[in-house]
């Protein structure tokens, strides 16, 4: 019958948790695919959605910085054109009169409010007309409104009120801030003839911001707006904690060379905010103040849809995972079920029965692995006495069925690999005396037939945990591993119990023969740590028996002292 054990190999291939590791792997695999190819593509997607996104959302805000700047730069141009236009009509006549020129300066605080005041002034610097009446008389004259002014066309930065600061209405009560426009007027000849000034209120700039983030706080969250002057970069226009403040931010020289840009910087807070930028470019023949327009939005709120798309791609990852994890499973379940039944088999012919390898269709590897897997079966049901009888063959002496030189070389290393101090190797080498004289006379059956008896004695003196070697023709080895406290003299008694064993009459062939058995006998490791040294030593005093009478018992170590006596009586 098959011998499992010699085939473990075979059951630790169909072993029974062999199903659930295969179902187990595949459904992991599955499920580790998917989500790595997910990951990967939704990375992929995600990094270049984010940028498209970022990139978006800093354009739009560069936008809205540059649509501000727009109109600051058309709101004072137009306003230095229409006080422009008053001035050229002024000069239609050649002639100033403060009289004329009061009411074309109220007409025109009438069409547009923001001129908070406008006046014209002599070109000494005396003011000879003005609206309301207002600083009609003071001389301006060191005020830069009017030294600017005489040299030619002026648009002068925002500014404090100085003198207008408690002469104009202010239901408010916040500072009042200008911005100055003044420029010569001239009789046709080219002589000066004073100068026309105006102060804008700063309040318009409030009305442009408004206008701006007014329409982006329905789709737009924590968007600010601040205008920055080209002077020392003081916050002109924005969040009151800031106005009179100065803003440095890295991409300002950037947007002065670009006009225009956008970035991602931390700011006094702490907080990262995305950052757009335009500068004052002026428009038509008005040069523009050189204004940067910054408007910052928190990065966590401008990129919350790059955020949402990660998290949908991540939950949507998950769910392909789950289903692709599934998959999984029932593939190899599908796959595992025959593989199952196998292992069922495998367990049955373990325990002994009489069992055949059934066959599984539907997959054809599985098929395939059920037919050979039969075959197998039974080629190793044939060979298995082949194996035994090879087995026996390669480790026992084929005449006396003793162990040989192999099986010696296999319980060395076993034995070897045990050794303590406490356990001791005697080997004890066995030749027989008279045993060429039986060969002689006898004839070598006779010989053969008395090896085996004598091997017979041998083998029912074995010792526990000893083996008993033919080493060849009438040699023999026996190892001996003693634990007591005196191996030497238990070897010396087994090995007279030998000799008196092989002493004894052999009957072959109705013949009673007679022979003798010298032993020599050596210890491992005291003698030395080399077994085939060992073996040798033993070998010498096998022989030192023989020249001292045979049929007797020598250790090498007795012979050593045999030569040392020798040594000394000869001196």
């Amino acid at each position: 019958m098959f011998r499992v054990k010699e085939a473990g190999w075979f059951h630790r291939l169909l072993e029974a948790n062999m199903s659930y590791k295969l179902r187990t792997i595949l459904t992991v695999t599955f499920a580790i695919l998917s989500l790595l190819v997910t990951l990967t593509i939704g990375y992929i997607f995600s990094q270049k959605s984010a940028v498209a996104v970022e990139t978006e959302i800093g354009h739009s805000l560069t936008g809205t910085a540059s649509q501000t700047t727009d109109k600051l730069d058309r709101f004072m141009w137009a306003r230095s054109g229409e006080l422009e236009l008053l001035g050229q009509m002024a000069a239609l006549k050649d002639r100033f009169e403060p009289a004329e020129i009061q009411m074309l300066l109220d007409q025109l605080q009438n069409s547009f409010p923001s001129f908070s005041w406008v006046g014209f002034m002599d070109p000494k610097g005396k003011v000879l007309a003005s609206t309301d009446g207002i600083l009609h008389g003071e001389n301006l004259s060191e005020r830069p409104v009017y030294q600017e002014g005489i040299k030619g066309k002026f648009i002068g930065d925002v500014h404090n009120a100085v003198l207008l600061a408690n002469l104009l209405p202010n239901p408010t009560g916040e500072p009042l801030q200008f911005v100055d426009i003044s420029f010569p007027l001239k009789y046709k000849n080219g002589e000066v003839a004073g100068v026309l000034a105006a102060h804008l209120s700063w309040e318009w700039a409030k009305e442009v911001e408004k206008g701006v983030l007014e329409p982006l706080k329905y789709r737009e969250k924590d968007i600010e707006l601040f205008i920055v002057s080209k002077r020392e970069h003081t916050v002109l226009l924005g969040p009151d904690e800031w106005v009179g403040k100065p803003l440095k931010l890295s991409g300002m020289e950037t947007a002065e060379i670009n006009k225009t840009s956008w970035f991602i910087e931390k700011w006094a807070d702490g907080k990262e905010y995305v950052t757009g930028l335009a500068y004052s470019q002026g428009h038509l023949d008005y040069p523009g103040l050189g204004w940067t327009v910054v408007v910052r939005q928190v990065k966590s709120t401008a990129f919350a849809s790059v955020s949402d798309m990660l998290w949908f791609n991540v939950w949507a990852g998950l769910a392909v995972t789950v289903l692709f994890a599934l998959i999984g499973w029932l593939v190899s379940r599908l796959i595992s079920s025959p593989i199952t039944r196998l292992t069922k088999v495998a367990n049955q012919l373990r325990e002994g029965d009489q069992v055949q390898i059934p066959e599984n269709k539907g997959i054809k590897e599985i098929e395939v692995l059920s037919r050979s897997l039969g075959g197998m079966l039974t080629a190793l049901t044939n060979k298995d006495s082949e194996l035994v009888f090879m087995q026996n063959l390669a480790h026992y002496d084929q005449l006396t069925g003793l162990p040989n030189r192999t099986a010696l070389e296999v319980y060395l290393e076993e034995s070897l690999e045990t050794e303590s101090t406490d356990h001791t190797l005697t080997f004890l080498y066995l030749d027989l005396d008279g045993f060429k004289s039986v060969n002689d006379t006898l004839g070598h059956q006779t010989g053969d037939v008395l090896l085996q008896k004598v091997a017979q004695r041998l083998m029912a003196l074995s010792h526990d945990k000893g083996i008993t070697v033919r080493l060849g023709g009438d040699e023999f080895l026996i190892v001996l591993r003693s634990i007591g406290p005196n191996p030497k003299e238990e070897a010396r008694a087994y090995a007279h119990e030998i000799i008196q064993s092989l002493n004894k009459p052999f009957i072959i062939e109705y013949e009673r023969i007679h022979i003798g058995c010298s032993i020599g006998g050596a210890e491992y490791p005291t003698n030395s740590g080399n077994p085939s040294e060992i073996i040798r030593m033993a070998d010498e005093a096998l022989y030192e028996s023989k020249r001292s009478g045979k049929n007797k018992m020598t250790f090498y170590v007795d012979l050593n002292k045999d030569q040392d006596e020798q040594d000394t009586q000869s001196k």
